[in-house]
């Protein structure tokens, strides 16, 4: 158990980013069908909003600590729900 916890540690820079990436693109099947289809009628506005609210504060966190991965994740994740934001103020 402690060799994979010292493995873990070692990599835990490739952890956060895999995890930033993988959190961040969750949105971009979302954002290609909202875009092919023009149709925002069934995006809840009230979530994204409060979504983009925590992502600004995870990423004003991840400023504070220092934390590269944090930062990444946030910042790409901030704009795939803007994007989505701004279509559902534009095709509304």
């Amino acid at each position: 158990m402690l060799n994979f916890i010292e493995y873990a540690v070692s990599y835990q820079e490739y952890l956060g980013y895999t995890a930033a990436l993988l959190g961040a693109l969750s949105f971009l099947p979302q954002l290609v069908k909202v875009w092919r289809f023009r149709s925002v009628k069934d995006i809840s506005t009230g979530m994204y909003v409060i979504y983009a609210l925590s992502v600004i504060l995870w990423l004003a966190y991840g400023i504070i600590i220092k934390s590269a991965p944090l930062i990444t994740a946030e910042i790409l994740t901030l704009v795939l729900v803007s994007a989505i934001l701004i279509m559902k103020y534009i095709w509304r």
